[in-house]
This record gives C-alpha cells, structure tokens and sequence, in this order.
C-alpha cells in the first residue's frame, strides 16, 4: 500500500500545473518531443458550457523550427485516424484540439492531446530525416564517383585540424590542400562550413571548402548568398553540376 501511494506521488510530481488569469490551465507535462528535450504543454480552457483541450499549436512549431513537414500523406492519414479514435483534431492552424464537456474527462484528454503532440512532432521529423539522408548519400554517391574515376583519394566524416573539433563530410585529394565538402542540411551546418572557412584563413592553413546545400530554401535564401563570400564556394544540389564542378577543382 506504502508503495503505491509513494508511486501515485511520484507520478503527479511529474505534471507542473499552472493556473492563467483566463481560468486556462496549463499543464507541463514529463513528455518531450523527441530529440529536442523540450516538454510537452497541454492548455485546458474553460468555456461557457464545454472545456477545449489543446497544445497551442506548438507540436507543429517545434517540428517546423527543425525542418519538419506536416503536409506529407502520412500525417493527413494520421490525422485522420486520430480525429476518428479520440476526436482530437489537427485544425486549419495546425493545432491539436479536442473538447469535452464532463470535466471529469480533463486529466486523459490532457494525456491524449499530449500524447498526439509527441506523435505529429515524430512523424513530420523523421520524414525530413529520410529526406536529408537521402540527399546526403546523393551526394556522397557523386562524391565516391568523380574521385574513383580521377584516382584521387577521400576521406568520409573527417575531424578537422582546427578549432571546435568540426567536421567535413568528405575530405578530398591532398591532406596538405584538399578540398573540404560539407553537406549543408540545415543552416547551422552550413555555418559551420564558413567558420570552417575561416579558421582555415586565419591560420594560414590550406583548403577550399565547398559547401554543397539541397537548394537555398532548406538554408534560407539570405544564409545561402551570404555563404558563398564565407566559403571557397557554396552550391545549390544540382548532380550534373556538382560532378562537374568536382573534376574542375580537383584537375
């Protein structure tokens, strides 16, 4: 019996529950959203005769912020099985929502909604995984191939000799001046390349970085004309183009 009691403690501890001047309360739950390490909050608000149980939208913010998509064909199934078995409802503004009108049903919505906001916020970012893996092997693919029919040496996932500890997806031809490809999933990487460039010219130290991105919406239009005066040369994907761009770089 002590044991219970101390576990039902335990559990509640787990749940924040924060009361807003609208009568709305907010709950934080123990869930996150994976990978990301930050909590799931569920909203109750109060009205006239019902209760509506939502996460403020913010399953879909997060998942957008790394890149998500949450207008692919799984998702729209998802949605639409979700809507039928819990009645939770993926809106117009991309909010998971429900109401109830027993308040004695608040608690397992809360749950639920919760719950459906961990599964959007999975689904919509491992599709962008799938398709950011499937670009970096494209990539990858030429990259093996120009060197292969050039003779010219490679090296995959390399430390580089500088500050910080980065990375290069691919380190090609001469250690004493090769050419450093970075594949630029997101924006962050292709910073990452420009401070690569740049810690290469300030210490003297020979190299030219390519940073090669998917197409400049997925770094940001602005972040991808900016790169090109932050690096040896930075790409939009094109397989044709980079392989010819390859061979002209490492004749």
């Amino acid at each position: 019996m002590e044991l219970t009691t101390d576990l039902k403690r335990d559990i509640c501890s787990l749940f924040d529950v924060f009361e807003e001047t609208s009568g709305t309360q907010r709950v934080v739950t123990p869930l996150e959203y994976p990978g990301s390490g930050d909590r799931v909050v569920v909203r109750a608000r109060p009205r006239d005769d019902h209760w509506v149980i939502d996460e403020n939208g913010e399953a879909a913010m997060y998942a957008r912020m790394t890149g998500g998509e949450l207008s692919s064909d799984s998702i729209k199934r998802w949605a639409e099985n979700l809507v039928q078995t819990t009645r939770i409802e993926l809106d117009a503004d991309e909010q998971l929502t429900t109401k109830i009108e027993d308040p004695r049903l608040i608690a397992t919505t809360l749950f639920q909604v919760a719950a459906a906001a961990q599964q959007l916020f999975a689904l919509a970012t491992s599709a962008k995984e799938r398709e950011t893996s499937q670009f970096k092997e494209q990539v990858s693919s030429i990259v093996r191939e120009v060197c292969r029919d050039l003779n010219v040496p490679v090296r995959s996932n390399v430390t580089l000799p500088i500050m910080g500890d980065m990375e290069a997806d691919h380190l090609i031809g001469d250690e004493g001046n090769p050419l450093i490809l970075v594949i630029a999933t997101s924006t962050t990487r292709l910073l990452e390349a420009e401070l690569m460039h740049m810690q290469y010219r300030a210490s003297n130290t020979k190299g030219y970085v390519l940073a090669v991105a998917e197409n400049q919406a997925a770094v940001g239009v602005k972040h991808f004309n900016r790169a090109n005066y932050f690096t040896g040369k930075t790409v939009a994907f094109n397989g044709s183009d980079l392989s010819q761009l390859l061979r002209s770089q490492l004749h």
